[in-house]
């Protein structure tokens, strides 16, 4: 029931993640003054909308993400009524401010969770992520993700296990919602390159900032994430063409959720982070000039700039159908490891 809680409130995150990229959309057409003829959220068919002004905002059967319909976008649509206000009658500046926004607006997102997070703090305490078979802490019921509470560093627990070799030890578990005690008897003698219990640990934990400090820091460890995430796509992007098993590396929605499934087990503050993560993954993802992307429709812009007209719209949309085979195939590719490697 837990897993199912998590899995329905993950969805709910995710979604609201691309929302809000398409909020950035919205809001900069709305500021520029065009023509939105409608806010979705959720994709289609329709399941109930109500018009305000002169934008439907609907709300759809598949609760996942949502959608802006400017009007133009297509360059196929005309208006004799609301010319200027059509999407691809804009200044070009104009309609890069548009595309753009939803990036920046992913990009806020993840500062803001981030900073979100340096403000309330983290526990410390000892993650377990990994148990060894057969070992002195798996006997005892000690299991993958499993935090000891007990303890604030690494150092901290090899101490006290040391102190009390052939002792029976009370660890304080926290295991999901649950709190359990697990009792262990460190070995009076540990073979070399081993460890006393074994399992292997991560620290966690952060202490509290104050309002200012948390979003600078927030800032920079976002600035710090997006230069990391953008080397790791350009990577994917080039192995894709040299070394299909790059794909191993990376995880589509399927891996997404399982990950989140186990961090939502964590507290709210680490399921925080992933979302902070996950929403400059978009921002970043949706730079490269991949067809289909938003980088894609500002590279079109760019050769439009260059070339001094706008592209035949029939180019325009046989390059935007050969990206968006291209992605469908990653996500295919990645969903199906990611599949396998849960069986």
């Amino acid at each position: 029931m837990f897993e199912i809680l998590s899995i329905l409130f993950i969805v709910l995150g995710l979604s609201v993640l691309v929302i809000i990229h398409e909020a950035g959309h919205f809001f900069a057409s709305k500021w520029f003054g065009l023509w939105v003829e409608e806010f979705g959220f959720g994709l289609p068919p329709r399941l109930w909308g109500k018009k305000i002004g002169e934008t439907l905002y609907s709300f759809n059967w598949l609760p996942f993400g949502g959608f802006v319909k400017i009007y133009g976008e297509n360059r196929t649509e005309q208006s004799e009524q609301e010319p200027a206000r059509s999407f691809n009658r804009q200044p070009l500046g104009r309609r890069a401010a548009v595309i753009g926004a939803g990036v920046v607006m992913n990009f806020l997102l993840g500062w803001v969770l981030l900073s979100a997070v340096f403000m309330t703090g983290i526990p410390r305490a000892l993650l377990v992520t990994e148990v060894k078979a057969g070992g002195i802490a798996d006997l005892a019921g000690i299991k993958k993700g499993d935090q000891l509470t007990d303890f604030k560093s690494v150092s901290e627990l090899i101490e006290s296990i040391d102190e009390n070799k052939g002792q029976e030890v009370s660890l304080n578990v926290k295991r999901g919602k649950e709190q359990v005690i697990i009792i262990v008897m460190p070995r009076l003698a540990v073979p070399e390159g081993e460890g006393n219990l074994g399992i292997y640990l991560t620290e966690l934990g952060l202490p509290q900032s104050g309002i200012l400090e948390s979003f600078w820091r927030g800032l920079v460890n976002a600035a710090s994430l997006t230069k990391m995430i953008f080397f790791g796509i350009a990577d994917l992007i080039v192995g894709v063409f040299t070394d299909i098993s790059i794909l191993e590396r990376f995880m589509g929605p399927v891996g997404i959720i399982n990950v989140a499934v186990e961090t939502t087990k964590l507290g709210a503050a680490h399921f925080l982070q992933l979302l902070a993560l996950i929403s400059l993954n978009l921002a970043v993802f949706n730079v490269f000039p991949i067809p289909a992307l938003d980088g894609g429709r500002l590279f079109l812009l760019l050769v439009e700039k260059i070339k001094g007209s706008p592209l035949n719209p029939k180019i325009e949309m046989a390059v935007n159908g050969l990206g968006f085979a291209f992605l469908l195939f990653l996500i295919l590719t990645i969903t199906v490891k990611d599949i396998l490697a849960l069986l």
